[in-house]
């Protein structure tokens, strides 16, 4: 298998554009077989339609599934439209039924049960048994091609059976063991067979410290526990401990990424609205409703404005640095936020760290404003020659950046207490509550010290 490199890439792959674009099929399939899959979906994708039917043409439904599997939702959708159903059917049976899944997943149902008519029945019992698990759950993102083997079995016999049943599993690094009622009871890696004697039974190798998931776990549990034990792959159980599938460690490589989009779109308040492959009418529907939600926040913040005119009237210098009070703020509080949340995503928050946590944010908070106070009682007195101002505007920006480091910190925890997403709690919805609480307690303090300006 060729894996191609920046210098060879442009060469390399001219000659195989070349040679689909003037039918020459053997010196395209040579070539364009040998790359690694993933740079065989950088030159597809490349592709224009002419050519990628030419490519559909070229390459066997089976070949076509691999480069499939690692197109993103976008290119699968446009390359299934472009192939007729006999080739897109066979293509499917080839395909990892995790894969199949996920792209089912994304069609109506009509088109999916077309699909589901059109597979092998086996295959296609495979894929709605996933269908039926919810989303986002172990059950929904494992893949049942896995080699399952029996305690009783010798070495030398689970060794052959692998050189038969390899190519259609998706891992064969570690064979797990199951009893005569399918259920998980040991584990056996590949390193462990290799070594054994040939005669050795499986029982007497095997691991029976098996780490594994229930069915109905969330996907980002799941996650979790692979990167914490460092596996493969963790076998999935049902709750008699029937071994149902497996979930590899490239699907929680992908699954990490969506949880990652996920949070951030809670974060910045654009969920559902970070892909650029979206419209600007779908952009917009999904991210109108916090604009709308934060535009009515924002007159909370007009009222204490106007709650205070009167000070205002009197020292209107105080005005220019409403921006400056509001914007530290609301930085400071999204600073916090995204502590808290990363914490609790790591689990750290929950181990006693709690009150650790807040105090740290406060201290943060804390030394930040002192550092804000003093630049600010020095510039202050220098552009505008008035030391009460700057005394003010100093104190009001250690008071808020202290209480805006806690506040930051302490909603998505409170959040989360309450079995919601914390990443809801958004750098928009922190902002906005710490401007509010930032102008409460700058105009308190000036009106407090009104009669000495």
């Amino acid at each position: 298998m060729v894996k191609l490199n920046q210098k060879n890439r442009s060469q390399y792959t001219k000659l195989i554009l070349d040679a689909l674009h003037d039918g020459r099929i053997n010196e395209f399939r040579k070539s364009f077989l040998e790359l690694h899959p993933s740079d065989q979906v950088d030159i597809f994708i490349t592709l224009d339609q002419p050519l990628r039917n030419r490519c559909y043409e070229f390459l066997s439904p089976a070949e076509f599934a691999m480069i499939f599997e690692g197109l993103n939702i976008y290119d699968q959708q446009r390359s299934f439209q472009e192939l007729n159903e006999q080739y897109s059917s066979e293509m499917f049976n080839n395909m990892f039924t995790d894969d199949v899944v996920y792209f089912l997943t994304v069609l109506d149902t009509e088109k999916t049960n077309d699909i589901l008519r059109q597979m092998d029945e086996e295959k296609a019992a495979k894929v709605k048994t996933l269908l039926s698990y919810e989303e986002e759950t172990a059950g929904a993102i494992m893949t049942k091609e896995l080699i399952s083997i029996s305690a009783t079995e010798r070495a030398d016999e689970v060794i052959k059976q692998l050189r038969e049943v390899a190519p259609d599993a998706e891992i064969i690094y570690y064979n797990y063991v199951i009893d005569e009622l399918g259920k998980l009871v040991g584990v056996v890696s590949l390193r462990d067979l290799i070594v054994a004697p040939p005669e050795e039974r499986i029982e007497n190798i095997m691991s029976t410290r098996v780490v594994s998931v229930d069915d109905d776990m969330d996907q980002e549990e799941v996650a979790l526990i692979i990167q914490k034990y460092d596996l493969l792959a963790v076998p999935v159980v049902s709750k008699q401990n029937q071994l149902l599938g497996i979930v590899t460690v490239d699907d929680v490589i992908d699954i990490l990424e969506d949880e990652t989009t996920e949070d951030f779109g809670e974060i910045s308040a654009t969920k559902g609205a970070t892909d650029v492959n979206i419209s600007a009418f779908s952009a917009a529907r999904k991210r109108s409703p916090w604009i709308i939600a934060l535009m009515f926040f924002g007159l909370i913040t007009a009222g204490v404005i106007g709650h205070f005119e009167e000070t205002l009237e009197q020292v209107v210098l105080l005005a220019a640095f409403v921006p400056m009070i509001m914007d530290s703020a609301g930085n400071v509080g999204t600073q916090s936020l995204t502590v808290a949340v990363r914490g609790i995503a790591l689990g750290t928050v929950e181990k006693g760290n709690f009150w650790r946590m807040i105090r740290r944010e406060f201290n943060t908070g804390v030394m930040i404003g002192l550092i804000c106070m003093i630049v600010i009682a020095i510039i202050i007195p220098i552009f505008y020659s008035n030391l009460f101002i700057g005394l003010i505007v100093g104190v009001s920006i250690l008071c808020t950046l202290s209480v805006s480091a806690v506040i930051g910190a302490v909603i998505p925890i409170i959040i989360n207490k309450l079995k919601i997403d914390p990443a809801v709690a958004s750098g928009p919805f922190i902002t906005t509550i710490n401007d509010i609480i930032g102008l409460l307690i700058y105009f308190s303090i000036a009106t407090s010290l009104l009669d000495i300006l």
